[in-house]
Order: structure tokens, then sequence, then C-alpha cells
């Protein structure tokens, strides 16, 4: 009888024990499980709004804690283009992509990261690589620029064409679309083309600055009627001064040089620079 009851109390100790244990991983668990859920949280706060050198710090520390993974990988090189420091951020990219799990759009990344350095042949390389059927915004972005860079404006204009139409927010796909139809002289198309990034983001000011400068190449000495601050207003008429200066229209010009001068909040120093060497060159 009385090794009957030790041997319940020894079995009643150890499923006590064996319980204890099970709580104790289940805690371990969930907290893994909540860890795992901070750092993500913490890796798309830094890849976003943490300050760039600070990110770079962060997943520079991540990946030699855990040189395996792609994801701290990644963080790492998109850091690192953020920061500005390209060739770094371009050997990071080369570095996902040798790794197993890398995916077609690491590969695109890379191709950007490139782009940057305007290495344009070796962006178009990358890109060949991916297959076709890898259709995305920033994919169809990047073949559009290349094909700029080649002056092969068909395949641009398809790119362009295609990119705007995989982004719920296409205003900057239109603003590049446009800087290339200016460049190839078509003025009006890039007109249209600055219009239609303003309508999608009204505060987009490349887009107005451009807009601005496609209306002085065709001698519209107006401002576009847009939404714009009274800096921006100021801005802009400077610019429409300097397009009319360079067709030659010096009166046109000063007028404008003068109403950016009397339209900006503050004191306008290009403006005023850009002024007085007009008038000096007049007087000698």
């Amino acid at each position: 009888m009385r090794h009957s009851i030790i041997l319940t109390l020894c079995t009643a100790t150890i499923m006590l024990s064996a319980c204890a244990k099970s709580g104790e991983e289940q805690v371990q668990e969930a907290m893994s499980d909540i860890n795992v859920i901070d750092e993500s949280n913490l890796n798309e706060v830094m890849l976003t709004v943490g300050d760039p050198e600070e990110a770079v710090r962060y997943f520079a520390n991540a990946v030699e804690n855990h040189p395996e993974r792609v994801d701290l990988q990644r963080g790492l090189a998109a850091s690192l283009i953020r920061a500005g420091r390209v060739p770094d951020g371009i050997a990071a990219w080369e570095t996902v992509i040798s790794h197993p799990e890398a995916t077609s759009e690491d590969t695109v990344e890379l191709a950007g990261a490139l782009i940057r350095a305007s290495r344009w042949d070796d962006a178009a390389a990358q890109l060949n690589t991916v297959p076709p059927t890898y259709e995305t915004f920033k994919r169809y972005r990047f073949e559009a620029m290349v094909a700029d860079s080649r002056q092969q404006w068909e395949k641009a204009d398809s790119f362009y064409e295609t990119a705007a139409g995989l982004t719920t927010r296409p205003a900057s796909v239109y603003n590049n679309w446009g800087y290339s139809k200016l460049t190839r002289g078509d003025y009006r198309g890039a007109e249209r083309l600055f219009t239609d990034a303003l309508r999608h983001d009204p505060r987009l000011f490349t887009a107005k600055n451009n807009l601005v400068l496609a209306r002085g190449a065709q001698r519209k000495y107006t401002l576009p009627v847009v939404q714009m601050t009274q800096v921006e207003r100021a801005q802009l008429l400077y610019t429409l001064a300097l397009a009319a200066i360079k067709q030659n229209d010096i009166s046109t010009g000063k007028t404008l040089l003068a109403d950016a001068i009397e339209t900006h909040p503050r004191h306008f120093e290009e403006a005023v620079r850009a002024l007085q060497a007009i008038e000096n060159n007049a007087v000698n």
C-alpha cells in the first residue's frame, strides 16, 4: 500500500513536471512568435521611415549575426541605396541574387541600383535574365528607362504605358515618360504627360517644373493652372523665365524674372542674380 502511494505520488509529480515544461515551452513559442512579428515591424520601419545610415548599421549588424538570412541581406542592400551609397548597394544586391532564395524581384532591384549608377548595359543584362512572365510596375519602369538611354523610343513608350497600368500611383511614371518626350523634342506630348502626372499627384513639384519647361519650349509663357504654393509659383516663374531667355525672348524673360522676385515671400537670390546679369549685358 505504501509503495502504491509513493508510486502514485511520483506519477503525479512527473505529470505535473511534464505539464509545467509543456506550459513553459508554449510561453517560449508564443514569445518567439511575438519577437518575429516585432522584428518584421522593425525591419519595415528601418526600410521606410528610419534614418538611412541608421538603417544601414542596423541591417549590417543583423547580417553579421545571421549571414544566412536573405531578408536581412535585402534590407541592407535597400538601405545602402536609400543612403546614397550606390556602389555599396550594388555589391549588396549582387550578394542577394547569389543567394539560393533570391527572386526575380531581387534581380529587378539590382537593375534599379545599376541604373542609379548609369550602368545602363549592366542594368539591361540583369533585366534580360528576368522571365517575361514576371510583370511588375518596377520591372517595366526600369525597362522603359533603359530603352530611353538607348533612344529606343517605341520600346520606351510601350514600357512606360505598361508600367503606368500596373500601379495605382502612376504619377512618377508619367513624369519620367514626359521627360523622355521632352528630351526628344516632343513638347506637346511631354506637356500632356506632365499634366497626367499632376492629375494623379498634384503635389509633385518636379512634374510642375517639367510642365513649365515643356510649355516654355513652345513659347507658352504663362503658368499652367495647377495647384501651387507661393514659393512654388515663384520658382516656376523663374524656370519659365530661363526658358524664355534660352529662346532669346529676353524681354519676356526679364518680365518673368521680375514677377518671380516679387512673388517669392523671401529674398529670391537666383532670380535676382539672373535679372542683374541680363541688365548688365544689356548695358554693356
